[in-house]
């Protein structure tokens, strides 16, 4: 990466910064969203759910919640690209004198800031709810790269649809589709609670595997099942967002060189 691409794409995260000043409503409901899902599932719904091997529902419920955070994550970046595709400002940026993979990479660099926000505070409320993480700094420092790790291959699946629709109001169609996935996993419940065939697909979630490799790093309970996906769980934390970055970067990166084509 040259100098002049570091330059630019600093520029483009300076951008983003501004309109966090300018906007800091929209920054807040995104941060605050996940805290009240998170109040929400351990007061409201939290006495009826059981833990697999027994154990408080909040201290499996904040690792799940950190993961489904980091997933859902997605629509705030497709919402972004779509904004400034429909007012031009991409275009722009595409005919000025600037690195092309500023936009892009200072899209990620502002996003992924967010989400360590959005991590950092749920931590906290979690903490402030009686939740405690029971391995060392070490162990909770890797679990907080996971879920970043997650974070960043979500956002990259969001800039490509971002691209690919080109219009905020499609957004709401990616919304129906993430949020049944999002609780087609280990967020909220265990697999082994679910009907088998719904079970297997759940166990699998790339979702589900972050959840449990950051409820062992935690501690929490519901770190262990019996399927061979959570048994390695960890292993498959590294390699599902690193199968999607393979997939969705260069075609994220394709779609945004073809938009003046």
């Amino acid at each position: 990466m040259t100098a002049m691409t570091l330059v630019d794409s600093w520029t483009m995260t300076r951008r983003g910064l501004a309109h966090w000043a300018r906007q800091p409503v929209q920054v807040v409901v995104g941060l605050v969203f996940p805290v009240m899902m998170l109040l929400m599932f351990a007061y409201f719904l939290g006495g009826g759910m059981t833990v697999p091997g027994g154990g408080d529902y909040k201290h499996y419920l904040v690792p799940g919640m950190l993961a489904l955070t980091m997933a859902f994550g997605l629509e705030a970046t497709m919402l972004a690209i779509t904004q400034d595709l429909n007012k031009g400002v991409i275009d722009r940026f595409r005919s000025l004198p600037m690195a092309s993979s500023a936009v892009l990479i200072g899209r990620s660099v502002l996003d992924m800031l967010q989400s360590a926000l959005s991590v950092l505070l749920l931590i906290g409320v979690g903490l402030a709810m009686g939740w405690r993480w029971h391995g060392g700094i070490g162990d909770a420092l890797f679990a907080v790269g996971l879920l970043l790790w997650l974070r960043f291959a979500m956002l990259w699946i969001g800039i490509y649809l971002g691209l690919l629709a080109g219009r905020p109001e499609l957004v709401q169609a990616v919304q129906i589709l993430v949020w049944p996935i999002g609780f087609l996993s280990n967020v909220f419940a265990a697999p082994e609670s679910m009907p088998a065939w719904i079970g297997s697909i759940a166990a699998w979630n790339p979702m589900s595997a972050t959840a449990t490799a950051v409820r062992d790093l935690f501690g929490s309970p519901g770190g262990h099942g019996a399927s061979w996906a959570a048994e390695h769980a960890g292993l498959l934390a590294v390699c599902w967002p690193l199968a999607l970055l393979v997939v969705f970067f260069p075609l994220a990166v394709g779609r945004y060189r073809g938009l003046s084509r």
